[in-house]
């Protein structure tokens, strides 16, 4: 079963986790290779992407993907896309009398996205796209785009093509402006029902049914808003529908909102509460994500890291970092001898506790032409991940599942190449096996918690558009070097990356903290209107004692009921 691929179908539900999946997906997509010479990598692409064909004959390999968002959020993007355009139908025109028409101006392109048109259009025939258009002419172009000012929705800097069937817009409610806003948990429960039910019931029966050894489902769901309500509705009906199969969930939250209000960070609050528990109870494992220093109202400052300069106020900047979290934490089971999502997530939600943390190191610290013993032993105090959970860890070592992923050492030596007879300079440079290395540091700090580990040589291939946030002190492949780059160096390509997912005592202080931050607020006099659409108040209390009791049997031990 080494070479079967087990397929995977994502769904993006809200426009922050747009804004991630568009960075991820670029990641993916940089790290496609259609040159046959190429060595074939540890990474199987097809567990994410899928193969097709234009009307024009041009195989095409799109993302197996459903991205849902609110009416104007896209902008210059086509919800329908570009691949299959058959040009304009005009069977079905029978008025013969006198016609006015008013045109209004597209918005304008950013410069990225005018480059894209015009490598397309002089790569191409009429009406054909190529696989290889943005990999074989990005990957040679090393123009640092600064987009900062012109992101202003997650189109604005997605560099592959979607297929017809991905983009699905609900109407009902808008991206901007003050009326008809996705702000509240009960409207997004209400949202799957009638025609966006059959919708998604569509586009999902078409992805599937397509798959040979489908593995399961990745849900990256905004966490803060109405989407928390849409996503718990959407793991439910996967859960019904596709039982036997893994659904592992990342609730995502960025580290502002604009526009915000003392009532809308409440509102954020509820939402983060009742998102939690409710896409806890249908995944296989969830897992909150996001650089906020907590998700209450009064949040500690962003998480930082060393080697890098982003602002977190910016979601072009913040999503990007987590996307390449999300390359090293979704790395076990897109890979050719990987673990399935069952077995990730058997690892981790032990005795029913489904809810995990996520830490990370963007990027991995590591000296060019060092060794791996090296790198480890200057972070021999303290680890060096941060929270990407809002979760700090305990530091007491008490775990009750970890897995601890390290990705992008391509070209660096694993262990020490000491001369006979030369003494260690630490135990870790004493050890032969790039593993053994990696397990000894972790169970340095955590030295009784069950540890799965998976080491891949292959980094995250960075090309344009990612934002340039990366120190002056690392090289073009990541690796840190010891005097600062001149300005106009090459910009950084590829990234090491290191990411911790735990369950232990810790996710039951960050839920036990949820709780107490939304069952706080007497929320008929402080916020009648959040339940209004839904839920009813007995349903409400429900869902805030389930919260209470999954923290608690991360205190106690005790095993959570599914």
């Amino acid at each position: 079963m080494s070479n079967v691929c087990r397929e995977v179908v994502t769904l993006q539900l809200g426009h922050y986790s747009n804004f991630v999946g568009t960075h991820w997906w670029n990641l993916q997509d940089a790290s496609l290779s259609y040159d046959p010479e190429t060595p074939p990598s540890e990474i199987q692409s097809d567990v994410l992407f899928r193969e097709g064909q234009t009307p024009g004959g041009h195989v095409t390999h799109t993302p197996r993907l459903i991205a849902m968002d609110l009416k104007g959020s896209l902008r210059t993007l086509r919800q329908e896309g570009n691949l299959y355009d058959a040009g304009t139908d005009t069977s079905a025109a029978t008025w013969e009398g006198s016609l006015m028409m008013h045109k209004e101006s597209p918005p304008q392109k950013n410069s990225f996205l005018e480059d894209l048109d015009r490598m397309d259009s002089a790569t191409l025939p009429a009406g054909a796209v190529s696989v290889d258009t943005v990999n074989s002419q990005l990957a040679r172009v090393q123009k640092g785009y600064r987009l900062e000012g012109s992101v202003k929705v997650w189109s604005d800097f997605l560099r592959i093509h979607l297929h017809p069937r991905s983009v699905s817009v609900i109407h009902q409610y808008n991206h901007d402006g003050e009326a008809h806003r996705l702000e509240t948990f009960g409207q997004g429960e209400g949202l799957l029902q009638g025609p966006l039910l059959e919708q998604l019931e569509d586009k999902l029966h078409f992805f599937v049914e397509e798959c040979d050894y489908l593995q399961g489902f990745q849900v990256f769901c905004d966490l803060a808003d109405g989407f928390a309500g849409l996503g718990s509705k959407v793991t439910e009906m996967l859960q019904d529908s596709y039982g036997g199969r893994g659904i592992l969930t990342w609730g995502l939250a960025p580290v502002s909102h604009p526009d915000t209000t003392p009532m809308k960070e409440l509102y954020h609050v509820l939402n983060c509460a009742l998102g939690t528990v409710n896409m806890a109870a249908n995944s296989s494992f969830f897992c909150p994500l996001t650089l906020r220093g907590g998700l209450g109202r009064r949040p500690s400052s962003p998480v930082a890291f060393p080697h890098l300069n982003y602002d977190p106020s910016l979601w072009y900047h913040s999503s990007s970092v987590l996307a390449l979290a999300l390359d090293a934490l979704t790395l076990p089971y897109r890979l050719k001898d990987g673990a399935p999502m069952w077995q990730m997530a058997d690892t981790l939600a032990v005795s029913g506790r489904k809810v995990v943390a996520a830490y990370g190191a963007v990027p991995f610290p590591m000296m060019h032409g060092a060794a791996l013993p090296d790198a480890l032993s200057a972070c021999a105090d303290a680890l060096p991940w941060k929270p990407l959970s809002a979760c700090p860890e305990p530091g007491d070592g008490r775990c009750y599942g970890q897995l601890v992923t390290l990705r992008g050492f391509e070209g660096q030596r694993l262990t020490s190449s000491l001369a006979p007879g030369t003494q260690p300079a630490t135990p870790l440079h004493d050890l032969h096996r790039g593993e053994d290395v990696l397990e000894s540091y972790v169970r340095s700090f955590y030295p009784r918690s069950p540890l799965a580990l998976q080491l891949v040589s292959t980094p995250s291939a960075l090309t344009p558009p990612f934002p340039q946030i990366f120190s002056h002190f690392l090289g073009p492949r990541g690796f840190l070097q010891s005097q600062p780059l001149p300005p106009g160096s090459r910009a950084v390509s590829l990234a090491p990356v290191m990411t911790s997912l735990q369950s232990g005592p810790a996710v039951g202080s960050w839920l036990s903290q949820l709780h107490s931050g939304a069952g706080a607020l007497d929320i008929r006099r402080s916020a009648p209107s959040f339940l209004s659409q839904g839920p009813e108040m007995s349903d409400y209390k429900d869902a805030l004692e389930e919260l209470r009791l999954l923290g608690r049997c991360y205190r106690d031990g005790t095993m959570c009921s599914s």
